[in-house]
């Protein structure tokens, strides 16, 4: 007897063909790639104020991957809200309040429940970690457009106006970039072998430039390392930004992008790169708006030819500031950090030798090379060199970016550059590094701000974000709310710092600190953790330990 043959059964979730129309028109217009998923997603999230689980799964046929290979991407990051079948989605306008430690010290906990209790259901109200725009706390976000220093009755007018959208400010274009700062001459020499790049790499060496986005590994010898990698080579240049405290980044890229962009383009010639990412949190919408302006300017107009650029948007992952995390995301996978070694340099974006850079690094390439590493080289205090832009934030009179000689101490700034500490106010602590870099008393605030001076006292400068503490702060309160930072940040990858900062959250808490415990604890973050994540989120809790005991020892 003939076999009878049995009839086909689909499993999962079926097709909606409505939503596979919507995703399609969304995003006929881009190319079909696996490392464009995070774009596609931002395409839906930005037309539906969310990710229905329908659309998701027409994503994922459109691509053809599996749906949990796209959920498991969207569930990750922050700024993507997946909404399964049953669920309802959120309110079409969401109003971020930033939490971290500037805007908590400013009332942003308060400015969060009087939205919340004025708003209901209606608007949904976020508490979200550091926006980067400390110099303005506190801070909400009404849609992109970002409020400075907020108030109840600022954030309802606007959204009672329906301004949602952030439009630049005036800044230095392509046109008058070329016009009246000369631009792009130094890379058209590099183009011309007027400027060899063993010219270039040993005036970066001379000039003892470092990474300035916290890790600080000399700039030209990075370059020197990957020029040496075999072909083809890439460029991710990190403008994620996510340290609470930090924003000289989008300082500089508000004002004068091309510069950027020309250090950018020497360093690609120099190291022979061909293709570049330009990674870029997604909280600067203003920023986004400039890059995309200047960069389609810069290739209809130019008349010197371009390697391949592409600008990629974060989705609300302080993780993807680490390199590895970053090339994950380039790459349209989940941030989580990569194992070590390799290095990114012999294996990073798909694989291939990649020069990972932070923005300012970059920003000050043209400098070096036209002015000579003595320009750079002739700045510096307390037996320091160099130049570093400080991102001020906390009590002072002018919060911003300063750009102050490399050793300068923190009573020096605030006296110099900051207008003092606020009226009635008195200097009692500061933060050198932002959340990661730990908290130093006033009794050490002639201590010299730069690289390697701080290790000594358990803390680090990394991008030099300053958040200054008067004696109306807790260093305590302020430590907890750092921690409750690494925690929401954690990409949950490693269990030492998934786990241990929500236990030292509880540790903190308490009214006397278990120092012993707390110290344990710590060790085996530092010791076992996987990135600088869990390795730097102890600092502020031992710094409050070692400098704080009053606080404490109740």
């Amino acid at each position: 007897m003939a076999k009878q043959k049995k009839t086909k059964k689909w499993r999962g979730r079926g097709l909606d063909e409505s939503a596979l129309t919507t995703v399609t028109e969304l995003i006929n217009d881009m190319p079909m790639r696996r490392d464009l998923l995070i774009e596609y997603l931002h395409r839906i999230q930005d037309s539906q104020h969310c990710l229905p689980a329908a659309q998701l799964h027409a994503l994922a046929h459109l691509m053809k991957i599996s749906a949990a290979e796209v959920y498991e991407v969207a569930s990750f990051y922050h700024h993507f809200d997946v909404v399964k079948e049953e669920e309802t989605p959120p309110p079409e306008l969401t109003v971020r309040v930033c939490e971290s430690v500037s805007c908590s010290m400013f009332g942003s906990k308060d400015l969060i429940s009087s939205l919340k209790d004025e708003y209901g259901d209606e608007v949904r109200i976020q508490a979200v970690p550091c926006v980067g725009r400390c110099e303005s706390a506190p801070v909400a976000v009404v849609g992109m457009l970002p409020i400075k220093k907020a108030t109840h009755e600022s954030v309802v007018a606007a959204v009672t106006a329906g301004e949602t959208t952030h439009r630049p400010e005036p800044y230095t274009d392509y046109q008058a970039y070329i016009d009246e700062e000369d631009g792009y001459v130094t890379y058209q020499d590099c183009l011309d072998k007027l400027l060899t790049r063993e010219h270039i790499i040993e005036t970066l060496e001379g000039s003892n430039l470092r990474g300035l986005g916290g890790a600080g590994f000399p700039v030209g010898r990075k370059w020197k390392i990957v020029s040496e990698m075999p072909d083809p080579k890439y460029m991710a240049v990190n403008i994620d930004e996510g340290e609470p405290g930090t924003f000289k980044d989008r300082y500089y890229l508000e004002r004068d992008p091309h510069r950027f962009l020309e250090g950018m383009l020497i360093a690609a010639e120099v190291v022979g790169i061909n293709h570049i990412y330009i990674y870029l949190r997604d909280e600067y919408a203003d920023v986004r708006e400039i890059l995309e302006t200047e960069l389609k300017t810069l290739a209809e107009q130019a008349d010197f030819p371009l390697p391949n650029i592409e600008l990629r948007r974060g989705a609300g992952a302080y993780i993807c500031g680490e390199e590895s995390a970053m090339i994950e995301s380039i790459e349209g996978k989940r941030g989580m950090p990569r194992l070590r070694p390799p290095f990114v340099a012999s294996v990073g974006i798909f694989g291939r030798p990649t020069l990972e850079h932070n923005m300012e690094s970059l920003y000050w390439v043209r400098d070096m090379v036209e002015k000579g590493p003595e320009w750079f080289t002739s700045e510096g205090r307390h037996d320091r060199i160099g130049l570093r832009s400080f991102s001020v934030s906390g009590r002072v009179n002018k919060p911003g970016v300063h750009l102050a000689p490399a050793g300068i101490t923190v009573n020096e700034l605030i006296e110099e550059f900051c207008g003092g500490m606020l009226d009635n106010q008195t200097f009692y602590g500061y933060y050198p590094g932002g959340a990661s870099g730990g908290i130093l008393p006033a009794s050490l605030g002639d201590v010299p701000l730069d690289f390697d001076t701080l290790q000594p006292h358990g803390c680090f400068i990394g991008s030099a974000a300053i958040v200054v503490l008067s004696d109306l702060d807790s260093a305590k309160e302020c430590a907890i709310n750092s921690m409750h930072f690494f925690e929401h940040e954690s990409c949950g990858q490693c269990t030492p710092c998934r786990v241990g900062t929500s236990k030292a959250i509880q540790l903190m808490e308490q009214d006397t600190w278990d120092t012993e415990l707390m110290n344990e604890l710590s060790e085996v973050m530092v010791d076992a953790s996987i990135c600088g994540l869990g390795q730097a989120a102890p600092n502020p809790m031992l710094s409050v330990i070692k400098f704080f005991p009053q606080e404490v020892n109740k």
